[in-house]
């Protein structure tokens, strides 16, 4: 019995041995499959970030060196442009002292989306995990000695059109100016300077290039891209030795410098709005939109290129193809621009700084948006050198500062929206005179020095028209001050102030307080508020919206760039002021243009209601050097063809003998 009970002990010892001898291998054997698939997962991963050093060392010994390794993967891995690479693990087998992985691969390409399965082996190298690298991990079917191809069909971008339908903005061709080394002749040096010196492009750079190790005496050595149209530099370049200009595919604007700032311009694609484009198409030779309506319509205009990736075995056989995308073109965009008068409008604004917003005042049809000083699109497209862009960057002028879409204080201008707010509200009675008399006043002595002072005295009662026509701060302070600050500002709130206008571009909110805050602070401010000074800042084209409303009986239009066969205009707030009071403004405004401030306006057999506005930029009575702006505001009515909204702007008219307004005057003068 003791024999038997010592048998069955020694038996069920045995049997946990065994036991436990199967567990451990079967736990080595599964924390070696975890570590197999973590392997690979790691593997795609590197991949993705394109660090093919590491890559190279997660794989077993083969008959291939590191430099090869990192040269095949990378050539093909980003001359396919692949990304977001993911793989989702079938099943692993243990074969033969490896690893089988059967796995299911996903990644974008420039031709689109691509999966397939595969496989990979893991083997156990120096009790170290390795993967068994081929061609095949890069796709099944590809050996070692193929090829991957990837070939582009072109696709058009769109392009912008006027309202007749000129293009300002196409696919064409732009000029490249090169040299043929072999050709220079005996006055290379002297022939290198005065290509230098035509094309802005330094002497080292062109040395640089034309000492690169693929250039032969027969090659064609790039330098400079220029605008195809530029005739006169080309005869020039060209009659130097050695020089040869090709043509090539580039955008091209026929209004460069006239609508820099509201065309934009495109360039190659930068790393960053490729991560922030991800999925949508773009590849590393990919143009984009970069400012203007040619960022704005980045989604309408550009056309998706067609691409096709396939397999080439060694004598250059196609063998089979990967993946395929057809081209998509782009989509035009046509505006309500009228390219002729945006000409016109450049012209007369080419010397100054400022902005001029041209609008159909029923229908909100924008046509002409100039902003001065300018760049050319062109230029761009062509290549700035490191001198013009710095010119461009350190101008004090500031070039590539789009006025018309920021913010700025709108003085006199302002004076007929208080004055529609007040008869709107009914705190300004039209007839009513006021009273005062002088050129300054203050409401009380709890304003200490401060004062409201206007420039110029008249005779006659202080009434509303009186004030519009002469421009009078005293009367739109008083008034301001009787409709309190609360109902002030919320009836600017109505108008729009403080919120985003609906607008391709993104325009700046016009404000009436610091911050674009909700609270106008204390009486002396609200007081020069209601004359168009204080913290009021207002964007040129919502102030186009809002002038709007005093030819359309209280309603403001909504200003659109988008061509539309209907022209319906869309309000945009209606009864922003009432009719009594927007009728009651017009009539006003065109009496400032008929004996006013602004007769030097008038122009026989056309009705035009307008206002002059002088805007301090001063931030005390001691600054002498903020400047001064000078707008002017108009449109006409019944017009014979459409009728025209101005407003406009010019910086800096402290020291015009003319005054900003007057000086504008001239220029909108030559448009009528």
């Amino acid at each position: 019995m003791k024999n038997k009970k010592i048998l069955i002990g020694i038996i069920i010892a045995i049997i946990v041995i065994v036991v436990g001898i199967t567990a451990t291998v079967l736990i080595i054997k599964n924390n070696e499959q975890e570590e197999a698939k973590e392997l690979l997962n790691s593997y795609i991963e590197l991949i993705n970030n394109k660090n093919y050093e590491e890559m190279y060392k997660k794989t077993s010994s083969m008959n291939m060196s590191q430099e090869d390794f990192i040269t095949r993967n990378k050539n093909i891995y980003e001359g396919i442009d692949a990304s977001n690479i993911k793989i989702e693990i079938n099943d692993v087998e243990k074969e033969e002292g490896k690893y089988i992985i059967n796995y299911h691969q996903k990644m974008y390409t420039s031709a689109g989306e691509v999966d397939f399965n595969n496989t990979a082996n893991i083997v156990k190298e120096n009790n170290e995990l390795k993967l068994q690298w081929k061609s095949s991990l890069i796709f099944p079917q590809l050996s070692g000695e193929d090829k991957v191809r990837v070939s582009t069909l072109k696709a058009k971008r769109g392009s912008i059109l006027d309202r007749n339908g000129v293009a300002l903005a196409e696919d064409g061709n732009i000029a490249s100016v090169g040299i043929v080394p072999g050709k220079l002749g005996k006055n290379k040096e002297q022939s290198i300077a005065k290509i230098s010196e035509l094309t802005g492009v330094s002497v080292d750079y062109i040395n640089q290039s034309l000492n690169a190790s693929y250039v032969k005496d027969d090659t064609f050595v790039p330098v400079k891209k220029i605008v195809n149209s530029n005739t006169s530099l080309k005869e020039q370049l060209l009659q130097i030795s050695g020089v040869m200009i090709n043509k090539e595919d580039g955008r091209i604007y026929s209004l460069g410098k006239e609508a820099g700032h509201l065309i934009g311009y495109v360039q190659a694609i930068n790393s960053e709005e490729l991560e922030q484009n991800e999925g949508k198409g773009y590849t590393t030779t990919s143009l984009i939109g970069k400012s203007g309506l040619e960022k704005a319509y980045e989604d309408t205009l550009r056309g998706i290129d067609g691409t096709r990736i396939y397999l080439e075995d060694s004598n250059g056989n196609e063998i089979g193809e990967i993946a395929k995308q057809d081209k998509k073109d782009g989509q035009d965009v046509k505006l309500t621009i009228d390219s002729t008068l945006q000409k016109q409008v450049y012209e007369q604004m080419k010397e100054d700084k400022g902005f001029f917003v041209i609008m159909e005042p029923k229908t909100g049809e924008l046509l002409a948006l100039v902003s001065t000083p300018t760049f050319d699109s062109n230029d761009f497209v062509v290549g700035l050198t490191n001198e013009q862009w710095n010119n461009l960057n350190n101008d004090e002028s500031k070039p590539l500062y789009n006025r018309f879409i920021q913010k700025y204080c709108p003085g006199s201008t302002f004076k007929p929206i208080t004055g529609a707010i007040g008869v709107t509200l009914g705190t300004i009675d039209p007839n009513e005179d006021l009273g005062y008399t002088g050129t300054s006043w203050q409401k009380d002595s709890s304003w200490g020095n401060y004062k409201i002072t206007t420039l110029t005295g008249y005779n006659g009662p202080k009434n509303l028209l009186n004030a519009i026509m002469y421009s009078d701060n005293i009367y739109f302070a008083q008034s301001t001050l009787k409709m309190g600050a609360e109902t002030y500002v919320s009836s600017l709130d109505k108008l729009g102030f403080n919120e985003s206008l609906e607008f391709p571009i993104s325009l700046a909110k016009s404000q009436y307080a610091k911050d674009n805050g909700n609270k106008i602070e204390g009486e002396t401010k609200l007081a020069d508020t209601g004359y168009g000074q204080g913290d009021l800042l207002v964007n040129p084209i919502h102030m186009a919206s809002v002038y709007s409303a005093f030819a359309n009986d209280g309603n403001m239009i909504k200003p659109r760039i988008e061509y539309d066969e209907s022209k319906n205009g869309e309000i945009l707030i209606k009864d922003a002021f009432s009719k009594e009071a927007a009728n009651t403004i017009e009539n006003d405004l065109i009496q400032v243009v008929e004996k006013g401030t602004a007769s030097d306006m008038k122009i026989e057999g056309t009705t035009i209601a307008g206002k002059t506005g002088t805007a301090e930029l001063k931030t005390s009575s001691e600054d002498t050097e903020s400047g001064t702006l000078g707008w002017f505001n108009c449109y006409t009515k019944n017009r014979e063809g459409n009728d025209l909204l101005i407003v406009s702007m010019v910086e800096n008219v402290q020291d015009n003998s003319e005054g900003g307004s007057h000086y504008l005057i001239k220029k909108i003068r030559t448009i009528f």
